[in-house]
């Protein structure tokens, strides 16, 4: 009798343990909902633990879209430079607000501050801070900075997937604006969620560093009261980046936003591509679908 008494409790913890590690039916739910009024947004949302896809609009089209990511790829960058010493998070850098990169104006929107530290520079998506944090790498540096994060490599989420277009800087205006994802790196949603993906294992298993709590409190703020506060604005728990920038062909913005969900302790990874827009509207796109499964699980 007892052992049969434990092996019910077994069972009852497995089912438990199950539901609570399978939310997709709640996100795809949700970003079918939120996708009928803005059908070619997309989304791509994947389990932080195996890293596969539990929910996703327009899969196909955002295994085939290349874009310039913007400012989405700063944060990973910024791990990595901290995490190989090449730049310190308590470095700071005033900003004119007003930056130009050969032809490139990159103004930023954030209200004026005294210089920022790498955490207010990440919340706030300083140009003039991540400008001046690639001064720091040595040429054809990098693609060794990126490389590990798998944003450049194929993910395996989807059958015959573009994979990243990436061109090592020549030049240090060629660096600041590869860093800053203007251009040189065109990537996918899937590489970027894989990204992130990797973003969050790295910042749990090295959460002491100064690399891994510089990036998680940055992510957080950004989507507290910083550029990426739309994502945030239903009151789900989620930290992440926005990110906007122009097309090859054209000079209309396409909008990102990477985020990990909940801030405390990520489960997924949301990836949310506006084809014509900005990542303020990718932000508002991601807060709606984690509000819609926030309430559906109350």
């Amino acid at each position: 009798m007892r052992d049969l008494f434990a092996w019910a409790i077994a069972l009852t913890m497995l089912a438990l343990n199950s539901h609570a590690a399978s939310p997709g039916p709640d996100w795809q739910r949700a970003v079918n909902q939120r996708t009928l009024s803005s059908p070619d947004v997309r989304i791509v949302i994947v389990e932080r633990k195996d890293g596969s896809i539990i929910a996703s609009h327009q899969l196909k089209a955002a295994s085939h879209t290349l874009a310039a990511p913007g400012s989405v790829l700063k944060p990973l960058l910024l791990y990595r430079s901290i995490q190989t010493g090449q730049w310190a998070a308590s470095n700071r850098v005033a900003c004119n607000r007003n930056l130009i990169v050969g032809r490139h104006e990159l103004a930023c929107s954030h209200p004026e501050a005294l210089p920022f530290d790498s955490r207010e520079a990440l919340a706030w998506s300083c140009n003039s801070y991540f400008a001046a944090m690639a001064r720091a790498f040595r040429p054809t540096q990098l693609r060794n900075l990126l490389e590990p994060t798998g944003v450049l490599s194929p993910t395996g989420l989807a059958p015959r997937e573009a994979i990243a277009d990436f061109r090592e800087p020549s030049s240090l205006e060629e660096q600041q604006l590869a860093v800053l994802g203007v251009s040189n790196i065109r990537i996918t949603p899937l590489e970027l969620a894989v990204a992130y993906r990797w973003l969050a294992n790295e910042m749990a298993k090295h959460s002491e560093s100064a690399a891994a709590q510089t990036i998680a409190a940055g992510l957080r703020d950004s989507t507290e009261f910083g550029i990426a506060s739309g994502a945030g604005l239903g009151g789900a728990s989620v930290a992440g980046k926005t990110g906007t920038a122009e097309g090859t062909q054209s000079s209309r913005t396409h909008g990102w936003f990477a985020g990990l969900a909940p801030a405390e302790d990520p489960q997924v990874v949301i990836v949310v591509f506006v084809p014509n827009g900005r990542g303020a509207d990718a932000a508002d796109v991601a807060g709606e679908i984690l509000s819609k499964v926030r309430s559906a699980r109350r």
